[in-house]
């Protein structure tokens, strides 16, 4: 999930409960498996391949899983699955995309619309908001990792745009076609990445009150909660006391 105003994933603290865990873990998988099927299913010769199985590992998925996941792209009864990309509009006029891996379109369209229409929300035409979006590489790395100063100038240096560091973790982003390039003269500099992905960044952010952020954060928490849901961006501005209030 992006949005805020450093388009962190906010979601996290799901991650602490196992019933999350097995469903990121379902969604990683089913990545890595559409991604070997779609090219070589050596993560060497296949850059989609490779990242998936980077953002795998970052969430500390096991390597028997991740190596099943790619003997599955290999099956012949490996399921078949359609790449499709929603667009809508959430409670306080939110920009948000949808980005889905599905066996079923029917399903998956259904599901999607009924949470935008749940929660007071529109699902609009492809196109409709990813126009106020830039498609880019971004690339994690924690605090640890080393100093501001430290983390852009090996940045630049690896071809990257732009570098927003604070107490938690250092994102760089890169236009999307150079990630691979970018992410692997990084990982000589700075080690291996937290998360390496490309992802929908808002153009500008649409500022939203306690009131609508309830609701707004229950669709982006019904999306996600959806098996064929892989990621949900949001251009949304939700203030830190408020954000807490909801995390709690």
């Amino acid at each position: 999930m992006a949005g805020h105003s450093q388009f962190k994933n906010i979601m996290h603290r799901k991650g602490r409960q196992d019933a999350a865990r097995s469903k990121l873990f379902s969604k990683l998988s089913k990545e890595i498996t559409v991604a070997a099927k779609h090219g070589d299913p050596d993560p060497a010769s296949n850059p989609r391949l490779r990242l998936a199985v980077q953002n795998a590992k970052a969430q500390s998925m096991p390597k028997d899983n991740i190596q099943r996941a790619i003997n599955k792209s290999q099956s012949g009864d490996a399921e078949s699955y359609d790449e499709i990309r929603y667009e809508g509009y959430g409670p306080g006029g939110v920009a948000v995309i949808v980005e889905a891996l599905t066996d079923n379109r029917n399903r998956t369209a259904s599901n999607v619309r009924s949470y935008f229409t749940k929660c007071g929300g529109a699902m609009g035409e492809t196109g409709s908001v990813s126009f106020m979006f830039d498609k880019v590489g971004e690339i994690i790395y924690p605090a640890k990792a080393g100093g501001a100063e430290a983390v852009l100038e090996a940045a630049i240096e690896a071809g990257a745009e732009d570098v927003q560091s604070d107490e938690d973790n250092h994102v760089i982003i890169c236009a999307f076609e150079d990630l691979g390039d970018v992410s692997k003269a990084l990982e000589g500099t700075l080690g291996e990445p937290e998360s390496v992905k490309i992802i929908w960044k808002p153009q500008n952010l649409t500022p939203v009150d306690a009131d609508k952020a309830q609701t707004l954060m229950k669709l982006v928490n019904m999306l996600e909660d959806d098996d064929d849901v892989q990621n949900v961006y949001a251009n949304f501005d939700i203030d830190e006391e408020t954000m807490a209030s909801l995390a709690g």
